[in-house]
């Protein structure tokens, strides 16, 4: 059994692309893998994404947050003979969203399930790449992969996670994650 938390930035914003129809031509900055059988973190650059998707392509289950409709779709000019929507996935966006019927964000679980929030955003992460600062870069990716990977495990372990409403109130929802 081999659990891989993933999360990648990029080195372009939307507006660089031409929108958000165009997630395709974002390019890959930094991708941060974290597998249960290694019990560590792997960072990947730009140059070492075949090695990037033969992990995900291995694992047992790639979990993360917004995979299907942001991560993978930045991978696939890549490698564009891997069918990723095959990969065993658990995305946590689409999950909840599902239950919900609305989307949430990765800090408004985290600060109410973990007390938690990310460090940075993506548009801070490009802007590190954009001045050389690849350093920064990969923390932050690692920093979203841990708070993933602690969101994961809390709703796991309790069979729901926590958000805020707009008004502010906390909320619970049930996940059956495994």
């Amino acid at each position: 059994m081999n659990y891989v938390f993933f999360d990648l930035e990029t080195q372009n914003l939307f507006d660089d692309v031409g929108g958000r129809d165009n997630i395709e031509k974002l390019k890959v900055a930094c991708g941060v893998t974290w597998s249960t059988q290694r019990n560590d973190f792997a960072i990947y650059w730009e140059e070492d994404v075949p090695d990037l998707v033969q992990e995900l392509k291995s694992a047992t289950k790639v979990i993360g947050f917004n995979l299907r409709g942001f991560d993978y779709r930045v991978l696939q000019p890549y490698a564009p003979d891997t069918r990723f929507p095959a990969i065993p996935t658990l995305d946590l966006l689409l999950d909840i969203q599902q239950i919900l019927g609305f989307r949430l964000s990765l800090d408004t679980i985290a600060s109410a399930s973990l007390g938690a929030t990310k460090t940075a955003d993506g548009v801070k992460s490009v802007e590190w790449f954009r001045a050389g600062q690849l350093d920064k870069v990969a923390e932050y990716c690692k920093a979203d992969v841990d708070i993933t990977r602690r969101v994961f495990e809390f709703g796991r372990d309790n069979g729901h996670v926590f958000y805020r409403s707009k008004l502010g109130s906390k909320l619970k929802v049930n996940v059956k994650w495994k």
